[in-house]
Formats: C-alpha cells, sequence, structure tokens
C-alpha cells in the first residue's frame, strides 16, 4: 500500500513510518522540513507539506492510498509570540478536517488520526482549555468527511513515550538530566497520568488499517504511573535514586503541559473487548524507557 505518514520526522509519526515500511508498504513522510540525512528516516521519501498554511494540497495527494495524520498541534508548536488559543484552534480544528478533505478529493482511501484521549477520559476539563476542545474539534471535523470511498479513524493516546533511530526528542533531555548533564536538581511534581509508548500506538495504526471501523474514535492506553514513577526510570537505568516529589512547577516539565493540573492525577483503563481488537501491546511504558529511550541517549 502507498502510505503518506503527516508529521513522519516526528516521534509518532516517525516510529509508525518504520513500522509500515518494515511491513513492506511504500512509505513517503511529509511535513514542512525532512527527517535528518542519514538516519533510517532521512531515507524515506520526503513531500513538503504545510497543512496549516497550505489551503488545497489537493494535487500533492494524489495517488497514496492512505494517510496517517501525526501532526497535531499543541503548546509546543505555538509561534514565538503567537495566541495560544488562536493557533491550536485553527491548527487542529479548521485545518486538520481541511486537509482531510483534500486527502479525499485526492483519492486517498484510508485516513488514520492520531488524536487525544482527552475528549474521553477528562470532559470536565473541555470547558476551560482551548486545545482540549481543538483535538475534540479535530477528531469531529474529519468523522464528517467519513463515506463508503473515505475511511476515516481516530486513535486516541495518552502521554506517548518512545524512541526513533536518530532522531532527537524531549527525552534527550530527560536522559541527560538524570545523568546530571543537564543541572537541574532531581524531582518529580506530584501526580500521575496514562502512558504508552510508540509501539503500542503502531501497534494499533496496523489493526486499524483493515479492521476500524468507520469514523470510530478508539481510546488506546498503557500504564497508569505517577510523575515520579516516570522520570524516576529515567534515573534508575542510569543508576541514580528515584527522585522526590516535589510540588513547584518543575523545569523539565512545565505547568502548561500537565493539563489536567499538577498534583491530580488522570488515570484510566481502557476497554478489554475494544483493547484485545486493537491488538497492541501492554505493559510497555517502562521498558521502552528502560531498554530504548536511554541507551538511544546516554552519554555514557
Amino acid at each position: 500500500m502507498k502510505v503518506l505518514v503527516v508529521g513522519g520526522a516526528g516521534m509518532i509519526g516517525g516510529h509508525i513510518a518504520l513500522r509500515l515500511k518494515g511491513k513492506g508498504h511504500d512509505v513517503t513522510i511529509a511535513g514542512r522540513n525532512p527527517a535528518a540525512p542519514g538516519t533510517p528516516l532521512g531515507e524515506l521519501p520526503f513531500l513538503r507539506v504545510d497543512y496549516i498554511n497550505e489551503e488545497n494540497p489537493t494535487e500533492k495527494l494524489k495517488g497514496f492510498d492512505m494517510m496517517v495524520f501525526a501532526a497535531g498541534n499543541d503548546i509546543r508548536h505555538v509561534p514565538q509570540g503567537g495566541d495560544y488559543y488562536a493557533h491550536v484552534t485553527h491548527a487542529n480544528a479548521v485545518a486538520q478536517p481541511r486537509f482531510f478533505k483534500a486527502a479525499r478529493d485526492a483519492g486517498v482511501r484510508i485516513a488514520i488520526n492520531i488524536g487525544s484521549f482527552y475528549p474521553h477520559v477528562a470532559p470536565e476539563l473541555m470547558k476551560d482549555n482551548p486545545y482540549m476542545r481543538s483535538r475534540l474539534a479535530a477528531h469531529e471535523g474529519i468523522a464528517a468527511l467519513a463515506n463508503g470511498d473515505f475511511r476515516v479513524i481516530s486513535i486516541d493516546a495518552p502521554f506517548v513515550v518512545g524512541a526513533v533511530p536518530g532522531l532527537d526528542t524531549m527525552f534527550k533531555a530527560y536522559v541527560q538530566w538524570a545523568e546530571g548533564i543537564i543541572p537541574v536538581p532531581p524531582s518529580a511534581p506530584p501526580g500521575g497520568v496514562n502512558f504508552v509508548s510508540t509501539d503500542t500506538i503502531s501497534d494499533a495504526v496496523e489493526t486499524v488499517m483493515t479492521q476500524g471501523q468507520n469514523g470510530r474514535a478508539y481510546l488506546i492506553g498503557d500504564e497508569n504511573l505517577s510523575l515520579q514513577q516516570f522520570f524516576g526510570e529515567f534515573f534508575t537505568a542510569v543508576g541514580k535514586p528515584v527522585p522526590p516529589v516535589v510540588d513547584q512547577e518543575h523545569p523539565m516539565l512545565p505547568d502548561a503541559a500537565i493539563t489536567w493540573g499538577r498534583g491530580n492525577n488522570l488515570f484510566f483503563e481502557t476497554d478489554p473487548t475494544e483493547t484485545a481488537m486493537l491488538a497492541y501491546r501492554k505493559g510497555d511504558v517502562l521498558r521502552t524507557i528502560r531498554d530504548e529511550i536511554v541507551p538511544q541517549y546516554r552519554s555514557a
């Protein structure tokens, strides 16, 4: 199958792209900037696309059978000096459905969106959080495009951890912090959240390609961990003690990124029947930190 992975130079999209390439699909990654040359992602064909600002990229999208969209915008993507609410609303609620419509018009038959877990597990927070509302609006906008010739499915994930060969992510900084290279005192904020690995997301993508119900948004999840457990795994993996909990804004995970509120837990369990249908691996988060992320970024 000829597959386009939008956001394929990033961690989630990059992992999906390499997984599908390894399964024999013809994979192209798309975004504003290509992957670094000489890396596994850099060896894949690249299509330059700016889905936020290109109003009609239909011609570019012709010839692809399937699209995986892993480029949703959050606080990390707001231009310097830009308005947070305006940016995420336009990028997710307006530009993303518009891009999916262009894909449908181009003849793409399957479109998989990597969405957010918040609408499923924290609806009470939607009213006051423009990012959460924009991710729900993105799914609703793209699901409305589904028809007999255009199958649209969302995989809604919580906090994602992972590693892609040759790609630097925020987890490199976490490893360097645990090693003592970044001079931030060891600590962890209170509270916790559900996590999944990039392998879990790629598992789910492989399943919904053929079995996902048109128009559905599937909630996936794996391990409910405190942020102390999460950060602690980085420290343990480099031979350091687990950091203490300190109830103050954390330089490595600021309050703006803890959208459910510092000190709160956003834990959930997925439906066992749906989890079995999606056939994704469980118990994979701490393993991913210990066996993939830390070995990739460790300096020693």
